[in-house]
C-alpha cells in the first residue's frame, strides 16, 4: 500500500514539473508575442540620412520590431535642415537600408500632401507638386497631380503616404488648413470626389494613404502643433461627410487623428485621446474596421497638456492602433523615446491599465493593412 502511494506520489511530482514547464515555456511565448505586438504599433522617427548596423535608429528596428518608420526634410528642435531628406538617390538608399533591418516590412511614411506640406521639395530634386486646393480645381489636375506623386513614392520606396487631407476649408483663416492651401473645398461632397481620385491614384502604385485629421480639422482657429485647439463653437457635423463618403467606397484604409478638443463630443480630451470620438464616431457611427493612426503625440497640443505616459495609455485605450512618435517635435530630441514608449505599453498591459485583447486588436488591424498592400 505505502509501495502504491509512493509511486503515486512520484508520478503526481512528474506531472506537476511537466505542468510547470509548460506554463514557464508558454508564458515566455506569450510574453515574446506581446512584445512582437507592442513594436508593431509604433511608428517612430529619428535623425540620420543614412544608417549602418550600429546606427541606432538599426538598434531600434532590431530592438522593439517597430512596425513603422516616418520621414522628415526639417528638424523642428535644431531648425535645420536636412533630418532625413537630401535627395531621390540618398532617400531610396535610406529606404532600403531601414527595410533590411526590419523582420516584418516597415510601414515608411511620408507627409507628401502637395502644396506647402511636402517633405519632397522641388529644391531637392523631387517632383512639384501642386497643394489639394490647386488639385481641388478640377479632376483633371488631382488625378494628373496624385499620379506623379504616388509614382514617385512607389519609386523611392515609400509605401504610406500621410495624405490626403479630407478636412472640410470651412474656416479659410484657420493657420494650419485653410491658409496653406492644405483643403480641396469648403464643400465635403467635394472633398469626397478628389480624395477619392488621391486616394485611387496611390492605391495602383500600392501605396497606402492616410486620410486626415478626424474629425475634422478645418473650422479651427489654431494650430495644434503649437497647442490644444477647441472647435466646440465652430466644429460643423459635414466635416465628417468625407469619412462617411470614403467609407461607403471601401477607400478608408487608415484615418489618422486630430488633436482638437469639441466639449460637445468628450468634455475632457481631445479625439486623439477620446474614445466617443474614435469609437462611438468612427468605429460605430461610421463603421471604420481599419486601422486609426495618432497624429504626432510629440505635438505640444498633447505634449502641453498630458503626461506622457497618460497620453499614450489613453490613445490606445481610445482606439488608436498605430502611435506616431516622431521625435520631431519642439521638445529636446531624444533617442530612448521609442524605448520609453514602447515600455509604457508593456507595463501598462502588464498592470491592467491596457487590456490584451486591445493590444491584439490593433496588431490584427496593422497586419490586415500590410497583408492587403503585399508587405507579409
Amino acid at each position: 500500500m505505502f509501495r502504491h502511494f509512493r509511486i503515486f506520489i512520484f508520478l503526481f511530482l512528474i506531472v506537476v514539473a511537466f505542468a510547470a514547464v509548460f506554463y514557464y515555456f508558454y508564458t515566455l511565448k506569450e510574453d515574446r508575442e506581446l512584445k512582437d505586438k507592442i513594436g508593431q504599433m509604433l511608428m517612430v522617427g529619428f535623425r540620420g540620412t543614412e544608417i549602418s548596423a550600429d546606427s541606432y535608429i538599426a538598434g531600434v528596428i532590431k530592438d522593439l520590431k517597430v512596425g513603422g518608420i516616418i520621414l522628415f526634410d526639417y528638424d523642428v528642435s535644431t531648425k535645420g535642415f536636412p533630418r532625413n531628406i537630401i535627395n531621390p538617390d540618398q532617400v531610396k538608399k535610406l529606404i532600403l537600408d531601414l527595410q533590411s533591418y526590419a523582420r516584418t516590412l516597415l510601414l515608411v511614411a511620408v507627409d507628401a500632401e502637395g502644396g506647402n506640406v511636402n517633405r519632397l521639395k522641388p529644391d531637392y530634386g523631387f517632383l512639384n507638386i501642386l497643394s489639394a486646393k490647386e488639385m481641388g480645381k478640377s479632376m483633371e489636375i488631382t488625378i494628373e497631380e496624385s499620379e506623379k506623386l504616388a509614382a514617385e513614392l512607389k519609386e523611392l520606396g515609400f509605401n504610406m503616404n500621410l495624405a490626403p487631407v479630407v478636412d472640410v476649408d470651412i474656416n479659410p483663416d484657420n493657420p494650419i488648413i485653410g491658409k496653406l492651401g492644405r483643403s480641396f473645398s469648403s464643400d465635403p461632397d467635394k472633398v469626397a470626389i478628389y480624395a477619392a481620385a488621391f486616394i485611387e491614384s496611390h492605391n495602383k502604385q500600392n501605396i497606402i494613404t492616410v486620410e486626415k485629421h478626424f474629425p475634422g480639422h478645418g473650422s479651427s482657429m489654431g494650430d495644434s502643433h503649437l497647442g490644444m485647439v477647441d472647435v466646440t463653437d465652430t466644429y460643423q457635423e459635414r466635416e465628417l461627410a468625407p469619412y462617411i463618403e470614403l467609407q461607403k467606397e471601401g477607400l478608408l484604409d487608415v484615418v489618422m487623428t486630430a488633436h482638437i478638443i469639441n466639449r460637445n463630443i468628450d468634455e475632457n480630451y481631445p479625439a486623439t485621446l477620446s474614445s466617443n470620438f474614435l469609437q462611438k464616431i468612427l468605429r460605430q457611427q461610421i463603421g471604420f474596421e481599419g486601422v486609426i493612426i495618432s497624429d504626432d503625440l510629440n505635438m505640444n497640443a498633447i505634449a502641453d497638456n498630458y503626461g506622457f505616459e497618460e497620453a499614450i495609455i489613453k490613445a490606445i485605450n481610445a482606439g488608436c492602433d498605430i502611435l506616431l512618435i516622431s521625435n520631431n517635435g519642439t521638445s529636446k530630441y531624444d533617442e530612448q523615446l521609442p524605448y520609453k514608449t514602447w515600455d509604457i505599453i508593456y507595463k501598462a498591459v502588464k498592470n491592467g491599465k491596457i487590456s490584451l485583447e486591445t493590444i491584439t486588436e490593433s496588431y490584427n488591424r496593422i497586419n490586415s493593412l500590410k497583408k492587403k498592400f503585399g508587405m507579409i
